[in-house]
């Protein structure tokens, strides 16, 4: 019997407090996820940008069949690719999921790596002004005849903070920051500094597992070397193919490198696995910076294995 300290027993002691799987890519998230919903008879709520999608599924490291069957899972294979998803809309999707796991007397654990989502779910959102489709085409026209480096430097002009953590090809939240000050005058940055994220809707326990730099980026090198092998670039083939070049999904790390190299006809490996595996270790550095501030329970492997049989 374990004590009453190890971690597995402080994370179910009180079943109040919603559970939060976080960590960077390739961290273990989903196997972690499903191990704790099955020790507490629960189901899983996907918080992924990627997975949410139908279609995207070598690359976006979807739970296996096998694991959807041992767990209920929610939010994966959710929406068709262009179909819109922001935070506020799956925040609402994963109240319902939530409300409908709890009436039949189950256990929601939330699992993903979108963190503005998880974010958003947990203190909501900042009251910042709606989109305006006519300021995102034309962001879009400057990202496409001047590159997204020349949206960002705008951003960085009139709300440095906001520019400071975004990267300059993160082209959909360059442009959601410029918008609310284009639409406003008040930067971003202002809006969420008096919105405070301060007071949870959703009193959480967040947790993960804890992996070395080292160890982290030799999972995300096997990690891409089991997408490619399993027909990741064939699976991008299909999907330009079938007209989903301008879905959001296709943005993501990983797709956006196999894209360019198609469209430069450089799918030779290894190149293009060391252009997946350098930008996915630069996300998984990213998500690592922001989880630093977080107030996650780190559990080491032996831990969340211990947790999963049930010790």
């Amino acid at each position: 019997m374990l004590s009453p300290t190890t971690a597995e027993d402080r994370i179910s002691s009180d079943p109040s407090r919603l559970l939060v799987v976080v960590g960077p890519t390739a961290s273990g998230k989903t196997a972690l996820a499903v191990r704790i919903a099955e020790a507490l008879g629960g189901e899983v709520v996907g918080a992924d940008s990627v997975q949410i999608y139908r279609k995207f599924d070598i690359g976006a490291g979807k739970p296996t069949l096998e694991e959807r069957r041992r767990v209920p899972h929610h939010l994966i294979d959710a929406v068709e690719p262009f179909e819109p998803m922001d935070a506020a809309r799956w925040a609402t999707l994963a109240e319902e999921s939530m409300a409908q796991i709890r009436a039949r007397g189950k256990v929601p654990v939330i699992c993903g790596g979108t963190f503005l989502w998880v974010r958003a779910f947990l203190f909501g959102l900042s009251p910042a002004p709606p989109a305006d489709e006519a300021v995102r085409t034309r962001h879009r026209a400057i990202a496409e005849s001047e590159g997204r480096a020349a949206l960002h430097l705008k951003l960085s002009g009139v709300d440095p903070l906001t520019a400071g953590r975004l990267a300059p090809n993160d082209f959909v939240r360059v442009s959601r920051a410029l918008e609310v000050f284009e639409l406003t005058g008040i930067p971003l940055s202002d809006w969420h500094a008096g919105h405070g994220f301060r007071e949870p809707r959703h009193p959480a326990r967040l947790v993960g597992i804890r992996r070395s730099a080292e160890e982290l980026s030799q999972r995300i090198l096997e990690r891409t070397e089991a997408m490619l092998d399993a027909g990741w670039v064939e699976e991008v083939r299909a999907l330009l193919a079938a007209g989903y070049r301008e879905a959001r999904a296709m943005k993501s790390v990983g797709y956006r490198q196999i894209v360019e190299a198609l469209d430069e006809g450089t799918v030779e490996e290894p190149l293009l696995r060391d252009r997946i595996v350098r930008a996915t270790r630069i996300f998984a550095r990213r998500q690592r910076t922001w989880l630093r501030d977080q107030p996650v329970e780190w559990l080491t492997p032996e831990e969340a294995e211990r947790f999963s049989s049930g010790v």
